[in-house]
């Protein structure tokens, strides 16, 4: 199986994941979404995917916190696409997809574990 790791270069989860998969030999690519922004089709896939917006965007986030209050209560596709295409960082990282299409977010042993299973 091989995956696509999508996440900002520096942030250090995404580091430990990308590590991982090395460790592993499990073939994967990076996709830093600052430089490679991620198109508005793909965001509602991973969307749904993950189990809605609420899932995909970190609200933990200090980008999140520091955005108006206003922009916090996006209501529809367009607006969540639009916010994360102004502020790709409030993606929770990293996005894992996998050749077989599944898509998850976020980084630890057991889940990744489970995931390369077999």
């Amino acid at each position: 199986m091989t995956a696509k790791v999508y996440g900002l270069e520096k942030c250090d989860t995404c580091k430990k994941a990308r590590n991982w998969l090395q460790r592993h030999s499990i073939a994967h690519d990076f996709v830093d979404y600052r430089e490679q922004r991620i198109p508005a089709e793909t965001l509602k896939a991973w969307a749904v995917a993950v189990g809605g917006w609420e899932k995909l965007v970190n609200r933990a986030s200090a980008t999140w916190r520091s955005l108006p209050e206003a922009r916090k209560t996006p209501e529809s596709a367009p607006e969540w696409t639009l916010l994360i295409k102004e502020h790709p960082a409030i993606v929770r990282r990293p996005v894992l997809v996998t050749d077989d299409g599944q898509v998850s977010v976020g980084f630890n042993d057991k889940l990744f574990a489970q995931r390369f299973a077999g």
